[in-house]
């Protein structure tokens, strides 16, 4: 077993960049990446262009990311870890043998599924978020349990070069190689609690390094158009140091490193996981030289009984149409369009947004001490008819000649609405399972 590794996150949601990841790899001297690319609401729109296409449901820019990485991960030996399967690991997985093949590529990729829990799903259960059944929001189109690091352990058993996942916890990600490589038991919860502070800190990528952190004049982040992503060289200890590539933008100190740490922990005396209850309350953190932050502390108590489910339904359609006004009294031309607006759809919809973007659309209420010269319009609201949906748009459109002068710039949308909820499954009811491909 070694004494140390060092893995790099590349990627903190679906949409991050992708030049850092390739940095990381390329200058890093990682042992492994690993590429964050869901969130709740991710996995439920990956299902439903699954449903468009069995095909489909993976990550939109997994192809893009395996054509600038697959080279380099191979020819630095560094192993790669990502949930980019999202709503479909195997096809996932034939994607990246595609590419491998039209590179000229050997390369074993495993894929591990079972977190896809629809079949199992009791409709019945009540939502955590509004105590209702889950049957009562609406038809349900996906159910996907947070796996832990056991399904990605068995695959780096494999001897995988890749390892694509559906829905893991996010410091699951980083659990599993810790798991592998430093000897660590599944039930060494102490340990486990360590790895995922570790994992946490990681997970989000550029957060860490600055990202999140800037604040132009308060808190400064140097050459954030190169914005580096992080790394950490974890211990057998369970201890860590966090880093970025040398030469990379951003920044790494207790600040960014802290804001990080309580990013969305409810309770830091019981942190949630598939993995372990961790505990974040004996967390210490300390600069130990520039963009170098160490980690020491942090514990845990056994794995939850229960693995969170995200359940995915149709919510219906929302229609929007934006406008903007701008010159003397542009706010209150804005303010009188969208009176008219809502008054011509008020038999039309049970509610109706009406936002003025730059003066009350964030917080409710007006805050500037001056009328901004100007402003942008913005209306809303949701039906389950796309057709009305559209009528939205279309009244802002008829602003044009139809409500007060000088508006202009509009726009339309409609949109499908996911709606998402979760409820709680008995862990022993879900089983990963790893399915092998190489070239």
């Amino acid at each position: 077993m070694k004494d140390k590794i060092r893995i790099g996150c590349g990627a903190g949601f679906s949409g991050d960049r992708l030049d850092p990841a390739v940095v990381l790899v390329k200058d890093g001297k990682l042992d492994y990446l690993v590429l964050e690319c869901l969130a709740e609401r991710t996995i439920a729109l990956a299902q439903k262009r699954k449903l468009q296409n069995p095909a489909w449901g993976y990550d939109p820019l997994l192809e893009r990311r395996i054509e600038s990485l697959l080279e380099l991960l191979l020819e630095q030996k560094v192993k790669l870890i990502t949930n980019m399967g999202a709503a479909n690991p195997l096809s996932a997985a034939d994607k990246v043998i595609e590419i491998a093949k039209r590179k000229n590529l050997s390369v074993r990729v495993a894929a591990v599924v079972g977190d896809d829990v629809l079949a199992k799903l009791d409709v019945a259960a009540l939502s955590l978020e509004t105590k209702q059944p889950l049957s009562s929001h609406g038809k349900i189109v996906s159910a996907n349990a947070y796996l832990g690091a056991d399904g990605i352990l068995e695959a780096l058993k494999t001897n995988a070069d890749i390892i694509i996942t559906g829905r893991v916890a996010d410091p699951s990600l980083f659990i599993a190689p810790m798991l592998h490589e430093l000897g660590w038991a599944e039930n060494d919860f102490d340990r486990m609690g360590k790895g995922t502070v570790l994992g946490h800190l990681l997970e989000c990528a550029g957060q860490v390094t600055g990202g999140y952190y800037a604040d132009p004049g308060k808190k400064h982040v140097p050459d954030m158009v190169n914005l580096g992503h992080p790394f950490v060289d974890v211990f057998a200890d369970g201890s860590g140091l966090l880093g970025k590539v040398n030469g990379t933008g951003g920044v790494i100190n207790l600040d960014t490193a802290k804001e990080q740490l309580l990013y969305e922990v409810v309770n830091p005396h019981a942190y949630y996981t598939p993995d372990v209850i961790a505990d974040f309350t004996s967390v210490k953190l300390m600069q130990q030289a520039k963009d170098r932050v160490r980690v020491t502390g942090g514990s845990g108590t056994t794995k939850p009984d229960t693995l969170k489910v995200s359940v995915g339904y149709q919510a219906g359609y929302l229609g929007e149409g934006e406008i903007t006004y701008a010159g003397g009294n542009a706010v209150g031309r804005a303010k009188l369009a969208g009176e008219i607006v809502r008054e011509r759809l008020r038999h039309t919809f049970n509610e109706i947004k009406v936002d003025l973007m730059g003066l009350n659309a964030v917080h409710g209420n007006a805050l500037h001490s001056t009328e901004p010269y100007e402003v942008r319009l913005r209306v809303a609201a949701k039906t389950p008819d796309a057709a009305l949906a559209a009528r939205v748009g279309e009244e802002v459109e008829a602003l044009y000649t139809n409500g007060p002068g000088g508006g202009g710039g509009v726009r339309k949308y409609v949109h499908e609405m996911i709606g998402i909820v979760s409820c709680l499954m008995d862990r022993n009811l879900i089983k990963p399972e790893v399915i092998i491909k190489s070239i």
